[in-house]
């Protein structure tokens, strides 16, 4: 089986976990001739989506999305430095999981990569892994960055 790769979703976080991941999307987008684009989701803000009208769950809704601007801003800045053009897109109103596999199925994506914090024991059964959902429910190749 040969897979074509003509467009890359990284999706990232922000973290410092997410580094590696970056750098490998990156560099299979240069080897494929690639396009990229770096996703961030926010995620919901739980009860402050329900009191959006309250100025802390503006000021937080305004704060995770200056963070997911940041995020993206590395990922485009690592594509600049090896010749690679990155698109930078952040959507919010769905999990970080439901958001990756929707915006790589609405928007044509060959690859997903993302890095994943490696949660294991009480935290990953209370708080899920991102990259797990997305690797079960993705219709497309996802590549897992440790």
């Amino acid at each position: 089986m040969s897979l074509n790769i003509r467009s890359i979703l990284i999706a990232t976080d922000g973290s410092d976990n997410v580094k590696n991941a970056v750098n490998w999307g990156i560099g299979l987008a240069k080897a494929n001739d690639a396009k990229v684009t770096a996703l961030y989701v926010v995620p919901p803000a739980g009860v402050g989506s329900a009191m959006r009208g309250q100025m802390w769950a503006k000021a937080l809704e305004g704060h995770l999305k200056e963070q997911g601007e940041k995020a993206t801003a590395y990922v485009m800045d690592i594509g600049n430095k090896e010749g690679v053009k990155v698109d930078c897109a952040i959507i919010d109103g769905k999990t970080p999981g439901n958001g990756i596999v929707d915006f790589a199925a609405e928007n044509d994506i060959d690859l997903i990569v993302m890095g994943t914090l490696g949660l294991t024991g009480l935290n990953h059964i209370l708080l899920g892994s991102v990259a797990e959902n997305v690797v079960r429910y993705s219709k497309r190749p996802v590549l897992i960055i440790p």
